[in-house]
């Protein structure tokens, strides 16, 4: 197991006048913003952060010319193990990485996968990812999803994109293969909580968390769709749950695939290739944000992965023998 380390954070700013008559964690957030409100207050109420040196309360007013002290350790985030997992970076800086996920690797550990997971490649990679909160990982992708995933490799960067992950300012484009014919692209409008009785799966719920997808028709074939789909959100298996309630569900999917369907007088490699695809058909395509540190906005894209190639090229040629 990794021990745990502590990185130990000394900074200290003068209240400038127009900040003055504001509250300490207020005034906090603005001199220190590369640390988020809520580790801040902490830190204020655990008496790390002080005001002319005195403790006071994060609701305390605080005066134009008060000297703020921070004097902090952020202890590691885990005691995980940095493993040797090859890794596919599309862009690396000081600040982030943004990587190409595969086909069958975890994001997270938890039960039933404690190490060889992505997170176990980031701490080998970048080994002062320890002390940055889930080692960076803001946003996940399902183990069998592909494509981009952008990680923080500093407090600062965590808290830039995690707040523009909750203003919906990172776009999210992924590419999917449906099962049955979509007419034309829509909105898919609907929260996403927990399944009532399948404590694994997730589901459409009244009480669920609000949950927002855009899709559109890439190309159709005689029973499927490659469609392209926006995230406005990024709830737990949202694109999968989205298009199996509007009964466009994924190829492959395991979960929530619902019944499976082949086009009428199908070759055998087709339908064999839809019946054993080994994994939802689904790709996180494009990837658009701003720095967290020069706010230069920044896109990336990633190719379709080769058994998604295949998967099209299958439905492709299964078209046109029949428009013949």
């Amino acid at each position: 197991m990794s021990s745990i380390t502590k990185q130990v954070i000394q900074l200290s700013a003068e209240v400038p006048s127009e900040l003055g008559g504001q509250r300490l964690d207020q005034v906090a957030a603005q001199l220190f913003s590369e640390h988020s409100r809520s580790r801040l207050a902490g830190w204020i109420k655990d008496g790390l952060l002080t005001v002319d040196g005195s403790v006071l309360r994060p609701r305390d007013i605080v005066h134009g010319g008060a000297l703020l002290e921070l004097n902090a350790e952020q202890e590691s985030q885990g005691e995980w193990v940095a493993q040797d997992i090859e890794l596919d970076i599309v862009y690396e800086d000081e600040h982030l990485l943004v990587l190409d996920k595969p086909a069958g690797l975890v994001v997270h550990p938890a039960a039933g996968h404690a190490d060889g997971t992505l997170l176990n490649a980031l701490l080998h990679h970048v080994p002062g990812l320890e002390n940055v909160p889930r080692a960076g990982i803001v946003h996940r992708l399902d183990k069998d999803t592909t494509g981009l995933m952008v990680v923080a490799k500093t407090l600062e960067a965590h808290t830039s994109l995690v707040a523009q992950l909750q203003a919906r300012s990172v776009s999210r484009v992924y590419e999917a293969v449906v099962v049955g014919v979509i007419t034309s692209g829509g909105k898919v409008d609907a929260p996403i909580g927990r399944h009532g009785q399948q404590r694994q799966r997730m589901a459409v719920v009244a009480g669920g968390k609000p949950a927002v997808s855009h899709y559109r028709v890439l190309e159709r074939f005689r029973s499927h769709t490659h469609t392209r789909v926006k995230l406005e959100t990024g709830r737990t298996h949202q694109i999968r749950v989205h298009m199996a309630y509007v009964n466009f569900p994924l190829v492959g999917d395991p979960v929530y695939g619902g019944r499976f369907r082949i086009p009428p007088a199908a070759s055998p490699t087709l339908i064999q290739t839809l019946k054993e695809f080994p994994r939802q058909a689904l790709h996180a395509r494009f990837l658009e944000l701003d720095h967290p540190v020069s706010g230069e906005r920044m896109k990336w894209e990633s190719p379709l992965p080769d058994d998604f190639v295949w998967l099209l090229s299958l439905l492709r040629q299964d078209r046109e023998s029949f428009e013949q």
